[in-house]
């Protein structure tokens, strides 16, 4: 059933996930939970024995109306973060897709509306225990002759034209059976770059399936002063990659000196708060370059 509602355009300023092809070319970042004109919530699908479906809203924030195809990719993460589309699971992998539908299969939105897509899960009982994970990807589906073509070639008898297609891929993941992941931080790295400064590290991720949190980065001052300088939310490392390696960029904030003091990165359970990993960096300016040791 289709509905009409005021949306809240602040909420397309945060979220998970995104992905945009244009041709075959797929990219990945996290961010906005908002490509295009579509808002999808929420940000990930999870099976874990409690349910056995799942609702998404989907949501056309555009001027114009809009129609977007769903259907299941396989994806792989790479150790930097980065998304790459797959056919085959790697070892250890599993896909989700044979153990789940959904419908409505292509939604056509009106600006301002919203409808539902539903997933199930299906033939549970064929899963062994593990993770299974697939992505339920909305594709905006181009119009006819849309304006903002590029003319790539172009002679008297070809012409080409590239028409950018834009899409969101929610992770949809069946977990059976016991957790026995875990995760760990290391090869921390405190770099400055004029009056910027990051942060880096790796998450090194053991056991049957994916872990799934929020980032805090804490400076504490030579006088004890905690201040938060940097916050992500829904961080993934998928597996099977045991290593995923991340880049945060601090905040810049009154009364912070990067130049002493530690950085205490926390890694948290999303729903739980519980601490999933942690560690500590104390800070020595002893040159133009930040050196930097791990507690």
């Amino acid at each position: 059933m289709k509905q009409i509602f005021s949306l809240d355009k602040s909420r397309v300023l945060h979220s998970p996930l995104k992905i945009a092809i244009i041709l075959t070319t797929l990219y990945y970042s996290t961010g906005a939970f908002a490509q295009g004109n579509l808002l999808v919530t929420p940000k990930r699908v999870l099976f874990d024995g409690t349910k056995k479906s799942e609702e998404l809203n989907l949501a056309n924030v555009g001027k114009d109306s809009a129609t977007f195809a769903i259907s299941f990719i396989q994806i792989r993460m790479n150790e930097d973060g980065s998304f790459q589309k797959i056919t085959e699971p790697d070892s250890s992998q599993n896909f989700a897709d044979k153990y789940l539908r959904y419908f409505p299969r292509t939604v056509t939105l009106a600006p301002n509306e919203a409808q539902t897509v539903k997933v199930q899960l299906i033939r549970a009982g064929e899963l062994k225990p593990g993770e299974y994970r697939s992505h339920l990807y909305f594709r905006a589906v181009p119009v006819e002759g849309a304006l903002g073509e590029n003319v790539v070639k172009k002679d008297t008898s070809l012409s080409v034209q590239l028409v950018p297609i834009f899409g969101i891929s929610v992770p949809t993941i069946i977990r059976v059976g016991d957790n026995n992941s875990q995760v760990s931080l290391s090869n921390v790295v405190l770099t400055s770059q004029d009056t910027s400064q990051s942060i880096k590290w790796s998450f090194n991720r053991t056991g049957n399936m994916s872990v799934y949190g929020d980032v805090a980065v804490n400076h504490i001052s030579t006088q004890g002063k905690i201040t938060t300088v940097g916050i992500v939310k829904g961080v993934a490392v998928y597996t099977p990659t045991p290593v995923r390696n991340f880049n945060l960029p601090l905040i810049k904030t009154p009364g912070v000196d990067f130049r002493s003091g530690k950085l205490h990165i926390i890694y948290s359970d999303q729903t739980s708060k519980s601490k999933l990993a942690e560690t500590e960096l104390e800070i020595n300016n002893t040159s133009s370059t930040f050196s930097v040791s791990k507690n």
